[in-house]
């Protein structure tokens, strides 16, 4: 199979523009046309900080796709049916990811979507990158968040924070053949996300790491990490600083794979740090804000694992009504001719697209350049309780086979449920959500 982003690129750069903003209201678009983007988007005329011009922008469906976002949708879906879908049950089984899957997701360009090409990327817009993520979702959710967090990220970390010799000697890397890790959450320090033990100890050289992580995705596959670690306990969370950790620095050490209910595939890990030397020249972004890179990439994450459970649910919703309208019979008719099976089928689509607008919404916000915090917060919830809701659901549907390991969509269910754990869990994102409304309602 030619590589995806190969193939959709000449269509990348003729695609026009305004097919992929969020259409603005017309009182809001004197302000956009002279605002300069500030955020590190992805390598659209955001990131390289120039004025968006939407004088002719024409109105749109927020999930309409652009011609090059249509075409990474088919291509990824085509890839992850054929490619990845007979793989899925053993890797679940044997709960690792088969290197092969991950070779050919580099193959494909669907690690480097939004890095530049000069970097020896795609050069996508973000939406892009959530729509592979949907997609990949749709056949094994596992393959899907390692293809996120890579992307979403690390990469965007790299691609907002990095130097431009960081740039030069990670992003290539990144792109062509080597898994990352993103490292922030530990033992202590889950919601609280700020509260961390892991020490860094400034020197003549650069930095000396100690302490551990927890949970940390990608890493039994990464080698490249960015760790997050307190430089000055005494200035609190303004004293994290982020670190480029290679896999094989000394010291360095995955301690422990988490054995999972869902996700299986996806590892997860214990990573220890004792006395891991980092050279100044990793230090990824400034001394003392690491917690302001976090909060922005994991903003922008969400947006990634709302995806994730947007295809998982689609998938497992797909998998059951073809189930329902074409080999269940019951009391001599397909289950799904029953009404009360068909409200259930249409109010299960009716959620999805639901949390399919809130998902494309947050991320057409963030390309145009708005402030999407609420938007990302209010999709990634949606998105993992449709997840459950509609996985549990199909398992239902199926009846008895939807029980059994033979049929998928009791796995979609097991994969759904970390939808209201990581990054950012569920009553997180209500806090998130309340907060900014307090803020906007509090006179």
């Amino acid at each position: 199979m030619a590589s995806l982003a190969r193939a959709i690129r000449p269509i990348a750069s003729k695609a026009p523009r305004r097919l992929v903003q969020l259409p603005a209201r017309p009182t809001e678009i004197p302000s956009i046309l002279t605002r300069q983007a500030t955020r590190c988007l992805s390598s659209t005329p955001i990131r390289r900080n120039e004025t968006i011009d939407l004088t002719d922008l024409i109105p749109t469906p927020i999930t309409h796709y652009s011609e090059t976002e249509s075409m990474m949708a088919e291509s990824v879906a085509n890839f992850a049916t054929n490619v990845i879908g007979p793989k899925v049950r053993d890797m679940d089984e044997a709960e690792a990811m088969d290197p092969s899957v991950v070779e050919q997701l580099f193959e494909q360009g669907l690690m480097g979507i939004e890095i530049p090409e000069e970097y020896g990327g795609a050069g996508m817009n973000f939406t892009s990158a959530i729509v592979a993520i949907e997609e990949l979702a749709k056949v094994d959710p596992s393959v899907s968040v390692l293809c996120d967090v890579h992307n979403t990220l690390v990469n965007t970390a790299f691609l907002k924070w990095g130097t431009e010799a960081q740039k030069k000697q990670y992003l290539p890397r990144l792109a062509s053949n080597t898994v990352s890790s993103f490292c922030l959450s530990e033992p202590g320090s889950g919601s609280d996300a700020f509260a961390l033990a892991t020490k860094a100890v400034k020197d003549a050289d650069g930095y000396t790491i100690n302490g551990s992580k927890s949970w940390i995705t990608n890493s039994a596959e990464a080698g490249i990490f960015i760790v997050f670690a307190t430089l000055d306990p005494s200035k609190g969370y303004k004293g994290i600083t982020a670190f480029i950790v290679e896999k094989d620095t000394p010291g360095f050490s995955i301690a422990k794979k988490e054995k999972k209910l869902g996700i299986k595939a996806s590892s997860t890990c214990v990573l220890n740090f004792d006395d891991v030397k980092v050279p100044k020249e990793n230090l990824l972004g400034k001394e003392g804000e690491g917690y302001k890179l976090a909060i922005g990439l994991l903003n922008e994450g969400r947006i990634g694992i709302a995806a994730q459970m947007l295809g998982l649910a689609r998938g497992s919703w797909e998998y059951a009504v073809k189930y329902c309208w074409n080999d269940r019979k019951q009391f001599g008719s397909l289950i799904g001719n029953f009404q009360g099976m068909q409200f259930q089928i249409a109010q299960a689509y009716t959620e999805i697209s639901a949390a399919s607008h809130l998902i494309y919404n947050a991320a057409r916000k963030k390309e145009a350049g708005e402030d999407f915090i609420m938007e990302a917060a209010m999709a990634k919830l949606k998105a993992s309780q449709v997840a459950a809701d509609v996985s549990r659901s199909a398992v239902e549907w199926l009846g008895g086979v939807g029980y059994t390991r033979e049929f998928p969509v009791e796995k979609f269910y097991r994969d759904s449920l970390i939808g209201s754990i990581y990054e950012g869990s569920s009553n997180i994102q209500k806090q998130t959500i309340a907060k900014l409304l307090q803020k906007k309602y509090t006179t």
